[in-house]
């Protein structure tokens, strides 16, 4: 994380009044997944949030005036790599995955404003693509809690 006072937009839902943060219900046909091949897409468009300016002002308040925004977005796993059994009984889960590259394009705009902000498709890094996988972008299957054993 870089220096905070430098930050000019933090887009995000909100914290709900249970105190669930920075997360909304999605409409069906959001994503789809096919885990075997590792392949995924997640894509939304003009979803309503709130511009808070800065984390501090969206959890803290007192800052700027909170602008209602949007945001549009495209995710997607590639897949591609070979499957990876995981188990980790320290932690309790055990998985299936198949790693490959993903990529995102982002938009985001404050509803009265004249500036739309985008994502660099040339800007993306996956960690791990280049150092034999770890932390490769993956899609699977996990079992954990109580659904472990």
């Amino acid at each position: 994380m870089g220096d905070p006072t430098h930050q000019q937009h933090d887009w995000e839902p909100g914290i709900a009044d249970s105190g669930l943060f920075w997360t909304i219900p999605i409409g069906n046909g959001l994503v789809h997944v096919d885990a075997a091949s590792g392949t995924a897409r997640f894509r939304a468009e003009s979803v309503k949030v709130t511009d808070y300016h800065d984390f501090f002002n969206a959890v803290l308040g007192g800052g700027p005036t909170p602008l209602p925004s949007r945001v549009s977005f495209d995710v997607q796993w590639l897949g591609g790599g070979a499957s990876t059994h995981v188990r980790d009984s320290d932690f309790g889960f055990v998985g299936d995955y198949v790693p490959g590259p993903a990529r995102i394009s982002f938009t985001a705009a404050d509803d009265h404003g004249d500036v739309v902000y985008r994502s660099d498709p040339d800007g993306q890094y996956n960690p791990g693509l280049d150092v034999g996988g770890a932390g490769m972008p993956a899609v699977g299957t996990e079992r954990n809690g109580r659904f472990f054993h």
